[in-house]
């Protein structure tokens, strides 16, 4: 969004139709939407802006829930932007230490000074980019003890603030990068970031591929995950650290939450054969490399070497991992197992894989399903070969 666009949003007129817009539901919603607000008399601009903020405020809810409905967003702050049952987790431990006034460095439109001012926080928030500082100063405003101020994080005034929140940009967009993400790639430097922890208390947020060889050791590792997804890795520093806590797993879902926690990562179990069940572990778990604590607290075993998958026998309720009954064990043989699909009359299938070369997309094709029952295939290795495990997926 560029600061003339900035200006045309904040009009009084244009704010009020914005509250006033509906969700569109369509493209044809989208086109009848314009053409009324056009003969209501907005111009071009302004109807794009209103019917902008009305798309972005929609996506958003999955976000920021009820809240993102009086808020203002950009297309690339809304991407970036801290959900609000992470941040809220945030909040609670920067409340547990009771700091006073805490800063929300390169805060973006306002996601975590949000959580931190909803638990009574007094914030000092810092944005660099001055239309994206606009847009949260107004998310902010029902605040009073928030105040968002424009400049570099680096160059910030830190004098009556007791512990900082840092939430550096990187040079991949967005969150769930697959590709490992160093410390050269953010901006304000992890450097600064360390400076601060020598004298102030600090969480740090870092992307989910943050390379784990770069974790200084004096550090509380977060991984967490919301909705299934890995969207961070949070570093804590100073009395924000817990203990001899090193490594931890935050699942974060719409029934609550759950934390697996250790003082590093945790040894393996040994591989074993396949059991009547199997469980994908949680992808938090997986970076946190606390698959051999989940294993041993559940009496499962890995499905094969360096395989993310366990097996037991019998099925977990924990929202740390997703368990499937195994209903077939076939090689990985792709006309056998289309055939075996076939005689199943599976029309509905998910494909997942693990240690195995498939594109699921182009294999899907090859298998030409049809029929009226679905069903999961995990193709993977075990401990002697691949194979291919039709299963049920079931629900906790």
């Amino acid at each position: 969004m560029e600061q003339d666009e900035l200006e045309r949003l904040l009009s009084p007129r244009v704010l009020s139709a914005v509250d006033a817009e509906p969700a569109p539901t369509g493209t044809a919603d989208v086109v009848a939407r314009s053409t009324a607000l056009r003969r209501a008399g907005f111009s071009p601009d302004e109807t794009a802006a209103i019917l902008t903020q009305a798309k972005l405020r929609r996506r958003a809810v999955a976000k920021f829930g009820d809240f993102a409905g009086r808020m203002l967003f950009t297309r690339a702050g809304l991407e970036q932007a801290t959900r609000l049952d992470v941040a809220a987790h945030h909040a609670a431990r920067f409340r547990g230490l009771d700091p006073g006034r805490i800063a929300d460095l390169g805060c973006g439109i306002g996601g975590d000074a949000l959580a931190f001012a909803a638990v009574d926080l007094e914030v000092l928030a810092v944005e660099r980019d001055p239309v994206t500082a606009a847009i949260a100063a107004y998310n902010l405003a029902p605040f009073p003890d928030v105040d968002v101020r424009t400049g570099d994080a680096e160059q910030a005034d830190l004098t009556a603030v007791h512990a900082v929140w840092l939430d550096p940009a990187r040079r991949t967009a967005g969150h769930g990068e697959t590709r490992r993400v160093g410390p050269a790639d953010y901006s304000p430097s992890l450097e600064f970031a360390a400076r601060l922890a020598e004298r102030l208390p600090v969480g740090l947020k870092l992307s989910p591929a943050h390379d784990r060889d770069a974790i200084p050791p004096e550090a509380e590792a977060q991984w967490v995950s919301s909705g299934g997804d890995v969207v961070e890795t949070a570093l804590w520093f100073g009395d924000l650290r817990r203990g001899d806590v090193r490594r931890a797993a935050l699942v974060v879902t719409d029934r609550g939450s759950a934390e697996m926690t250790a003082a590093a990562d945790s040894p393996d179990e040994p591989p074993g054969p396949l059991a009547g069940y199997l469980h994908e572990p949680d992808g938090a778990v997986i970076r946190a490399r606390l698959l051999g604590d989940l294993a041993r607290a559940t009496g499962t075993r890995p499905v094969g070497p360096s395989i993310a998958y366990l097996t037991g026998d019998l099925p977990l309720s924990t929202p740390f991992v997703t368990s499937f009954e195994i209903q077939a064990v076939l090689p990985f043989d792709r006309l056998r197992i289309r055939r075996e699909l076939k005689a199943r009359r599976i029309g509905r299938l998910e494909i997942k894989k693990r240690g195995v070369d498939l594109d699921p997309s182009t294999f899907r094709t090859f298998l030409g399903l049809a029929g009226d029952a679905e069903a999961t295939l995990i193709v993977t290795r075990t401990t002697e070969r691949r194979v291919a495990l039709i299963c049920r997926r079931l629900t906790v």
